[in-house]
């Protein structure tokens, strides 16, 4: 720990270790200083925590706040088109992931009913349901086909449309502006006009839940009178992003780490009661919802350092999963691994509210793709799969799959 680490200059970005690894300096950083000054493109002299231990500190401790709107966002990498900012940004009405208690508390506990562990449970048989049918219409195409579209998109997005009570005829609009509202380098009016176009969307949706509420998790949340149109919005916002884009993207890189790993594979879909085991480890190891943001509020010790008032503090959840102080031969996957206490469902007050229904679609999805399609590989070489380094939510952007037709 005590020997001289150059201080990184902007967030490194390039998976230069590989597609399912943290990029090799994030690595050495951890390594060698957990919490680690960072200076953002802007100049501003932040932290980027990657060490397990460090990273579950930060993320239960609400001094690090969550909100954008108390100082001005740093953006840890390159925004070609965008400016830098320089005064923070608004608090989005319902946006609860921007928000500290007891703002993000009130919010929070509307839903906790919706997404409890009893409740998913009921609605697993039915989530296998939609997986299967997926996988029907799978079965029905002629290989090569692109997994992500076919499959690793549309689970999700039916199961989440279904339970917020969302058309999912509207889903082709939706998800396009989504993916645009996740681009990392996208325009400020490219992002702005996503923005505008899914808020005019879901604003008018709840609205009409409000007049007319139905038996879904947006009527239930409508049918609270103390909840502004504007809240109900943003809360809509959240869900619908969150539901379908890390899932999506889990499902496809999934599928992409096991056919990377054939004697996993193998192993997996010889005895398919691994399955809940392979999912934590998977999580794990992949971690698609990587970086985050916190802000100090007041001076803290972290690892062994002070972080300053005002200081922007980024956190890698992939590498905090990869720590081998915590989790041994981390950057290995294995499927038999327990895998429990990663971090990729985040930590603390603001851990993801939907980790329960997420699990549930990994292990449908995956168990039903293994069964159906004993065969399945890729159709291109692994090195031309194309990687999301672009978006915030990490995964591929097209898996192309094929298959033994009988």
């Amino acid at each position: 720990m005590n020997q001289k680490v150059d201080i990184p200059h902007g967030l490194p970005m390039e998976r230069d270790a590989g597609p399912f690894d943290p990029p090799r300096e994030i690595t050495r950083l951890r390594e060698t200083r957990p919490v680690s000054p960072l200076v953002f493109p802007d100049g501003h002299e932040g932290w980027l925590v990657t060490g397990y231990d460090a990273v579950r500190q930060l993320m239960a401790d609400t001094r690090f706040s969550s909100r954008l709107d108390i100082d001005v966002v740093h953006v840890p990498y390159e925004t070609p088109g965008m400016p830098f900012a320089t005064e923070p940004s608004p608090q989005l009405p319902g946006m609860f992931i921007a928000m500290d208690p007891p703002d993000h508390t009130r919010l929070r506990k509307r839903l906790t009913g919706a997404f409890t562990v009893k409740r998913m449970k009921q609605l697993e048989e039915h989530i296998v349901e939609i997986a299967e049918r997926q996988l029907d219409e799978l079965a029905r195409l002629t290989p090569p086909v692109d997994l992500v579209k076919e499959f690793a998109l549309p689970v999700p997005s039916l199961v989440i449309c279904e339970l917020l009570g969302v058309p999912y005829a509207d889903r082709a609009s939706f998800q396009a502006n989504s993916a645009q509202f996740m681009v990392k380098d996208q325009s400020l009016e490219q992002k702005m006009g996503a923005y505008v176009a899914l808020n005019t969307y879901l604003s008018e949706l709840v609205t009409q839940k409000r007049a007319e509420p139905g038996e879904d998790i947006l009527s239930d949340l409508a049918r609270q009178d103390d909840l502004s149109i504007e809240e109900l919005t943003g809360v809509a916002f959240l869900l619908l992003l969150a539901g379908h884009e890390t899932t999506a993207n889990m499902l496809a890189l999934g599928t992409f780490a096991l056919l990377e790993h054939p004697g996993q594979l193998a192993e997996l879909r010889a005895d398919l009661d691994l399955l809940p085991d392979a999912v934590e480890e998977l999580l794990r190891y992949l971690a698609v919802a990587d970086v985050f943001y916190r802000y100090a509020t007041e001076d803290i010790e972290l690892g062994g350092v002070t972080i300053g008032k005002g200081s922007t503090v980024v956190v890698s959840l992939l590498a905090a999963n990869h720590d081998s102080g915590r989790f041994e031969n981390a950057d290995t996957l294995d499927i038999h691994r327990k895998a429990r206490g990663h971090m990729s469902f985040g930590h603390g007050v603001h851990q993801c509210l939907g980790q329960q229904l997420a699990r549930i679609e990994m292990r449908a999805g995956f168990e039903g793709l293994l069964r159906r399609f004993p065969t399945l590989e890729l159709a291109i070489p692994a090195a031309e799969v194309k990687l999301r380094t672009d978006m915030n939510i990490y995964g591929v952007h097209e898996l192309p799959v094929t298959w033994t037709v009988d």
